[in-house]
């Protein structure tokens, strides 16, 4: 085949097809040069692929929020500020981000959430509510959206850095970890077998993402583990890891936990957002 190879209308829509058919970039290329395409066409065709406007990601995974990563940028604009993307990874989908919350903004939630801290509970899997569940032994409380200037603040910031309707996101849960507390691994989705998912669905419908803020940073321990990946995200003050599920199954892989504190004391807010308006 000639040197002056070209990426044609057909191959673009090609590529287009099989990216949104969840086919592995090196899948892509491999296929591409056993077809007689050359390396280094085959991977540049790949990348603009995923990059530019031939393969937005709201295609892909459809009512699933995410991060705008089409150029490959290591900084997001988040309107009252720049985030860093420290980490990207395709399945499951995970990115780390830096610098997302200031020190006086994970210090002002702290401090509104300590004197509402109570044990907190997960979803019962026999009865219509939630309950106290030994495989999580941290404290927490939820903000209202809009509770107040800082949680207004970083919901319109979690809004235009994920690409998701302010309105379909759950109100802030903030957590505290003390030595020895913990959060086994669980998925976030709601399970179609808990007596409770039904009634959880009709506020809003399905989990789609999770976005986790470290508000502190623990002498030691309680990292955010994907164990079915071998993944481990360090609890950094002002971080966040953000994670999708476009389906509510294990197939995405984003089976997580917090490992147990070891040492200090662990706070965190998370935001869960939703497939349509959260209410």
């Amino acid at each position: 085949m000639s040197t002056t190879q070209s990426v044609t209308p057909e191959l673009k829509k090609w590529l287009r097809e099989q990216l949104i058919a969840g086919q592995s970039s090196v899948d892509l290329v491999q296929s591409m040069v056993k077809a007689g395409w050359h390396q280094k066409v085959a991977l540049e065709a790949v990348a603009a692929a995923k990059l530019d406007n031939w393969f937005k990601p709201e295609e892909a995974t459809p009512g699933v929020p995410e991060p705008d990563l089409r150029r490959g940028g290591c900084v997001l604009d988040a309107g009252d500020r720049q985030v860093q993307v420290l980490m990207v990874v395709e399945r499951p989908r995970v990115v780390v981000l830096g610098g997302f919350l200031d020190d006086l903004e994970c210090d002002a939630l702290v401090e509104a959430a300590r004197p509402r801290m109570s044990r907190s509970e997960t979803v019962s899997e026999v009865q219509d509510g939630s309950e106290v569940n030994m495989a999580r032994t941290s404290r927490g409380m939820f903000f209202e959206r809009g509770a107040n200037d800082v949680v207004s603040r970083v919901e319109a910031r979690i809004a235009r850095v994920l690409n998701w309707p302010l309105e379909n996101g759950e109100g802030i849960q903030v957590l505290h970890y003390q030595p020895g507390a913990e959060y086994q691994p669980h998925y976030d989705y709601f399970d179609a077998r808990h007596a409770s998912t039904a009634s959880i669905l009709k506020r809003g419908g399905q989990r789609v993402g999770t976005l986790v803020m470290y508000l502190n940073t623990p002498l030691r321990g309680g990292a955010t583990t994907f164990p079915e990946s071998k993944m481990a995200v360090q609890p950094i003050k002002g971080n966040a890891v953000f994670f999708s599920y476009p389906t509510p199954d294990p197939s995405t892989l984003t089976l997580h936990g917090g490992a147990p504190v070891l040492e200090g004391e662990k706070w965190v807010a998370t935001k869960w957002m939703r497939q349509g308006r959260f209410a």
